[in-house]
C-alpha cells in the first residue's frame, strides 16, 4: 500500500468519526432541550454549577483514562455546556 493510500484510509477513518461526534451532538442537544424546557416549565434555573462542577470533573478523569488532554476536554465540555446554557435560558424567556 503506497503513501496517499495510507493517507487516504486515515482520512476517511476521520470522517466517519466526525460524521459520529455531529450525531452524538444531536442527540445531546435533544435531550439538553428537554431538560430546557422541564426547566422552564418549573420555574427551575436555566444552569446548575454543581452538576456543571461535577461532569468537568468527571470528564476530565475519561480524558485521563483514555490519554487524551483534560484541558482540552474541559474547553470542549465548557462550549458545549455554555451552549445549552445559553438554550435553557432562552426557553425560560419565551
Amino acid at each position: 500500500m503506497n503513501v496517499t493510500d495510507t493517507l487516504q484510509r486515515y482520512r476517511e477513518s476521520i470522517d466517519n468519526i466526525d460524521a459520529a461526534l455531529v450525531f452524538m451532538l444531536a442527540e445531546r442537544f435533544k435531550v439538553t432541550q428537554a431538560v430546557g424546557e422541564y426547566k422552564a416549565s418549573h420555574a427551575l434555573p436555566p444552569a446548575d454549577p454543581g452538576r456543571e462542577e461535577r461532569q468537568v470533573a468527571r470528564l476530565r478523569q475519561l480524558a485521563l483514562d483514555a490519554k487524551l488532554d483534560p484541558d482540552f476536554t474541559e474547553k470542549f465540555l465548557r462550549f458545549i455546556i455554555d451552549e445549552v446554557i445559553r438554550h435553557h435560558e432562552r426557553l425560560r424567556e419565551g
